[in-house]
């Protein structure tokens, strides 16, 4: 594609973050674990869901105004935690924060980000959501809370799908390393992506500025490769979820529930919501895609807990099939990280431009005004609905 061609659509952004970020960060971005059957799932699986078109109802005063944890969002779409999102684009977390912020939406600050919870606070001054790691070392995670708590940070997204880590071969391949290792291949693909060393030069930000520093041990890069080895906690398990509520002492989301046992267990917890996801198909290879797993979750919550919902976004008429299976928000991670690879800010802002627009004009020819409306009842076919007895 060439760059003066119009860009209408997340594939047009996904093509030229392809070729604009070097091979490491794009295949971080965009791939899954073992045979990516799950991540390609993730979008394919939106495909049989298939909307009611009608026609002659007032299409006027359309509205996409809604809420997402208590928090007014001009549309229900939030950008989701994404890890080395600093390595798609220099200060990338910054740059993706703002965009969010011009456009009315949330953004979600990943532990492990490049730009640290205070950079981005004081880039931006505006609240934004934070997402938690719980790692071995409890005494950092309770630095953590209280660092995002000092930054003003809104709501806390719990992952609870990443106690192991999932195998996933590019990023083994690639030998994956922020910055990247001053290998020969690596010096030889830098080379040939002159946008995104020249945006690099302009930083200092280039690994986990919420670890480096900040928990024990860890000062230099190469400290910072073993603490991350052996901190994810296997461990992991609702008593944590319940201490770490009380500790936090506001929003609690909870991230990762794919299986409704999981989604009562999270009602139970206390907790304020619950993203249906599978970590973007880089977990369990095989495990159900978000999309399909949705109506059983909303089922099972029965109301009691807000449902949002993460993985295989790239539109807004995906944003709105998931609405009408339950959801009440949304999250979009490799959508706006192809438009921060592709054009930095500005491309974050296309995409969510783009996603408004698909949204908005798929809600109109579904017969209805106002997005909170949204239901089942705009599906002429929906092939993951709840088998009744």
């Amino acid at each position: 594609m060439s760059r003066t061609s119009p860009i209408t659509c997340i594939e047009d952004l996904r093509v030229i973050a392809e070729r604009r970020v070097p091979r490491m960060f794009y295949d971080y971005a965009d791939s899954g674990s073992y045979t990516e059957s799950t991540y390609r799932a993730n979008t394919a699986d939106f495909a049989p869901i298939k909307l009611r078109q009608r026609v002659a109802v007032d299409m006027t005063n359309r509205t996409l105004a809604s809420t997402m944890v208590g928090e007014p969002v001009a549309m229900p779409v939030a950008l989701a935690p994404t890890g080395l999102t600093g390595m798609q684009h220099a200060d990338g977390e910054i740059l993706a924060a703002r965009a969010a912020a011009k456009a009315g939406v949330p953004f979600t600050l990943s532990t492990m980000s490049i730009c640290s919870i205070e950079d981005v606070a004081e880039a931006t001054g505006r609240p934004f959501w934070f997402q938690l790691y719980v790692m071995r070392d409890r005494d950092f995670i309770d630095r953590l809370i209280g660092r995002a708590q000092a930054a003003g940070c809104s709501a806390l997204v719990l992952t609870l799908d990443l106690q192991i880590l999932g195998q996933r071969h590019k990023d083994i391949k690639n030998g994956l390393s922020t910055p990247p290792k001053p290998t020969i291949r690596n010096l030889i693909n830098l080379a040939l992506k002159p946008y995104w060393c020249l945006s690099m030069l302009g930083t200092q930000r280039r690994t986990f500025r919420n670890i480096v520093g900040h928990a024990k041990g860890v000062s230099d890069l190469s400290s910072l490769s073993s603490w991350t080895a052996e901190q994810f906690d296997p461990a992991l398990n609702w008593d944590d979820v319940k201490r770490i509520k009380d500790r936090w002492g506001g929003k609690l989301i909870l991230k990762g529930i794919l299986d409704p046992e999981d989604a009562e267990l999270a009602v139970q917890s206390g907790a304020d919501a619950l993203i249906v996801s599978n970590h973007g198909g880089r977990q369990l290879d095989g495990a159900l895609s978000s999309i399909s797993a949705l109506p059983a979750i909303v089922d099972a919550v029965g109301g009691r807990m807000e449902v949002l919902f993460d993985g295989g976004i790239r539109s807004g008429q995906d944003v709105l099939k998931a609405l009408a299976l339950g959801a009440k928000g949304t999250f979009i991670g490799r959508a706006f990280l192809y438009g921060l690879g592709a054009l930095g800010e500005q491309g974050v802002t296309l995409a969510l431009d783009i996603i408004r627009k698909e949204l908005d004009v798929s809600m109109a020819m579904s017969g209805l005004r106002d997005v909170t409306h949204v239901d089942a009842r705009i599906l002429a076919r929906n092939p993951y609905a709840v088998a009744r007895p």
